[in-house]
């Protein structure tokens, strides 16, 4: 019997588990779900006999390398600031690793010690990062398989709502993953390749710097540069790319508005709020603003907008302005914000999320220019089996039973570019209804 532990029960865990219990009878699998909240891990186990909860508490190292010894596999969907805590002790106990985080440069680090034990740590194995990896890959190696060269790659994703949930929301948007993620979303500075020179973006130009986007079939979209884009040059290899941008969709409109609250300093995660306990909605904003009354208009003025405008709309929707308690006893400008948006923003009963990413190619073959496009989407069944949850979960899941099958070979902290990969991952998605589409100009 292979065993196998998953740590964190939250948002993006659901179809991660619901998968590994689904087929840990013909595979002969024990699956323990671990969280610091033991019911949660229950809930996500529900009545399956062959499966367990139990707490976790990654800060407790005696416990937590008492649970990660008795697994085979650990697949880590804690906040990814603690995936080297749980690696050191996969080290110690020599267990695999799968995770869906961006590699650390700390998790980097235990590369040569992982490979020296022969375990593999797979990172950036969700969606995005994961799906995007491996599906550009896919047409990478396709394109210069024919002897293609490529001039120019540009890949955004983003986790939207769907057309039908929540027609009023004119944001097109709600918190499908960790709510926290969003409100620091774009901090540091972008970098890219653009036309053979180096672009950066810092985080207070990042919203205003959009690239409009049309998916083929599926819609129009603002797309803007998502973290270092300049990493994955070599990754994937594209060396001779003059163009080499990543970055994240989100439905029209989005990026101004949420660019007013990233100016106003409204994101903003170093420093506590005084008095928070006592703050309203509207005086929260007025606090960022050189107004103590009508925040609405001390906005418009200082950022030229109007009173009726989209952006004001979608600030309006989200309750910033009304006289309803915070809720907080202390926090960060970005903690507020967060929990002010969490009462809107949040998932419920009968949304749905849904999906967007879109890959172009430009390359060179036979002496002309040739483009390829190429495009998946999702849509979640409810506001727990999101597809933001699928998206995220099923490639970890399915990444996990092939290693358990031995049928990777690649050792080390890794991330999946390689065929041994992606193939069986994207194929098995395909099955399950997440498959790419391409269009070739």
């Amino acid at each position: 019997m292979k065993k196998i532990l998953v740590l964190g029960a939250g948002r993006s865990s659901s179809a991660c588990i619901s998968y590994l219990i689904k087929n840990e009878s013909v595979n002969d699998w024990q699956i323990t779900v671990g969280d610091f909240s033991e019911s949660a891990a229950q809930d996500r186990i529900g009545s399956s006999s062959g499966a367990r909860a139990i707490l976790f508490d990654i800060e407790n190292k005696e416990t937590s390398r008492a649970a990660i010894s008795q697994a085979d596999v650990v697949i880590s969907l804690i906040p990814a600031g603690f995936h080297p805590l749980v690696a050191r002790l996969c080290l110690m106990e020599k267990k695999h690793l799968l995770t869906a985080s961006y590699v650390s440069d700390e998790m980097k680090s235990l590369d040569a010690e992982a490979r020296s034990k022969g375990l593999l740590f797979l990172n950036e194995c969700g969606l995005d990062p994961g799906i995007d990896h491996m599906s550009a890959m896919q047409v990478i190696d396709k394109i210069k398989s024919a002897d293609g060269k490529l001039i120019s790659f540009q890949s955004f994703t983003g986790g939207l709502i769907a057309p039908e949930t929540d027609p009023e929301n004119p944001w097109r948007y709600k918190f499908t993953w960790n709510p926290r993620n969003v409100v620091l979303a774009g901090q540091g500075t972008a970098k890219f390749l653009q036309d053979g020179k180096f672009k950066y973006i810092p985080y207070q130009q990042l919203f205003s710097r959009i690239t409009p986007i049309h998916v083929p079939g599926v819609g129009e979209y603002d797309g803007y540069a998502n973290r270092d884009s300049l990493k994955y040059v070599e990754a994937y290899g594209l060396q001779d790319c003059k163009t080499v941008v990543r970055g994240t969709l989100r439905n029209k409109g989005y990026c101004n508005a949420w660019n007013v609250l990233a100016q106003l300093g409204c994101c903003d995660d170093s420093y506590l709020v005084e008095h928070a306990h006592q703050l309203t909605h509207q005086s929260f904003m007025a606090s960022f603003l050189d107004a103590n009354n009508n925040s609405e208009e001390a906005i418009c003025r200082h950022f030229g907008i109007s009173m009726d405008g989209e952006e004001m709309k979608r600030l309006r929707w989200s309750r910033l302005f009304t006289d309803e308690n915070v809720g907080l006893k202390k926090g960060t400008p970005a903690q507020i914000l967060e929990h002010i948006l969490n009462k809107r923003w949040k998932l419920m009963p009968g949304d749905k999320d849904f999906i967007v990413m879109w890959h172009r190619f430009n390359y060179l073959l036979d002496g002309q220019q040739k483009e390829t496009q190429a495009w998946l989407t999702a849509k979640g069944e409810d506001e727990t089996q999101t597809a933001m949850a699928k998206t995220v979960g099923l490639p970890l899941a399915i990444a996990c039973k092939h290693l358990l099958e031995g049928k990777f070979v690649s050792r080390g902290v890794v991330i999946p570019m390689q065929k041994e990969f992606y193939e069986p991952v994207l194929r098995e998605l395909k099955s399950l209804g997440i498959g790419l589409a391409e269009k070739h100009f």
